[in-house]
């Protein structure tokens, strides 16, 4: 029973870190709202957990660093990812295991230098890497679009406020999933679930200002990379609430403009924000 516990602790601590929540309660209840929006979602990202997780433990990485989830919530959300832009098969199944274990080795090439966190950068590269080899080699593989946008849509901004926090982990068809997320983060941290709130709502208005579709604000595309910025930034004190903020806003502006050159963006426009804010501040204080 020990075991088994200390699986869920690890399992959950890596959902939950996806968010900076280290904390396995606010990691389970951000699976079920993943299952609420998908169930094969839910599985994908438990297994991209394991196999991200079971990598460090075989590369002999620190134990601490593998019971905390530092390991598990890039390949949570390689996991989801896979279900995103792969049809699932046989094929899709191995670069999810490749894939999941490429973003722990990056992640701890990442901890091995003190210049910038890796935060989600692992899970890009490896995404990016992953979608590069099928476009090149095995294009059958991927997901094929066919879905119309509709640009008449009106702004609905409940949805759009519930669906920015889903979208950090690819959940943009429930408002329940972002509710669940929101509720995983207060559990850990009152604070954390206000800097969420900040970085769900503050993307709206600069997105209608800079003339962003409807469609994209209705689906959440302009608020998770807020939300993850927010959550990292923000702290107690208002200078750790402007930085926070401002960290939003650029983000924003990443993302708007990463998709009208039609990037995958993914979580980038979040980790280049920090990182640009990091630097900043380094400098400031040398």
């Amino acid at each position: 029973m020990g075991f088994i516990h200390n699986l869920f602790l690890i399992l959950g601590r890596g959902i939950g870190q996806v968010m900076f929540q280290n904390n396995a309660f606010s990691g389970l209840l951000m699976l079920v709202g993943i299952f609420l929006n998908s169930w094969q979602m839910g599985i994908l990202a438990i297994c991209g957990n394991i196999i991200s997780t079971l990598t460090a433990y075989f590369s002999r990485y620190k134990h601490d660093d593998i019971k905390n989830g530092l390991y598990g919530f890039n390949g949570t959300l390689v996991g989801i990812a896979v279900g995103v832009f792969l049809q699932l098969s046989v094929g899709s199944l191995i670069m999810l295991i490749i894939t999941s274990a490429l973003s722990t080795w990056i992640a701890y090439f990442f901890s091995r230098q003190r210049l910038l966190p890796g935060f989600t950068a692992p899970f890009i590269l490896a995404v990016w890497g992953m979608l590069g080899v099928c476009s090149w080699l095995i294009p059958d593989l991927l997901v094929v679009s066919d879905t119309i946008i509709d640009t008449t849509q009106n702004i609905n901004y409940f949805k759009a406020f519930c669906l920015g926090i889903g979208q950090v982990m690819f959940q943009g068809n429930t408002v329940l999933a972002g509710l669940f997320f929101l509720i995983g983060i207060l559990v850990n941290s009152w604070k954390a679930s206000l800097y969420t709130i900040l970085g769900a709502l503050l993307p709206i208005p600069l997105a209608i200002l800079l003339e962003a579709d409807a469609t994209y604000l209705n689906a959440g595309l302009m608020g998770y990379n807020g939300v993850l910025c927010a959550i990292a930034l923000g702290g107690t004190g208002w200078k750790r609430g402007v930085w926070a903020g401002c960290s939003v806003l650029l983000s924003t502006v990443l993302q708007i403009l990463g998709m009208s050159l039609g990037i995958i963006t993914l979580t980038a426009p979040f980790v280049i924000s920090v990182w640009i804010i990091f630097r900043h501040q380094a400098n400031g204080k040398t």
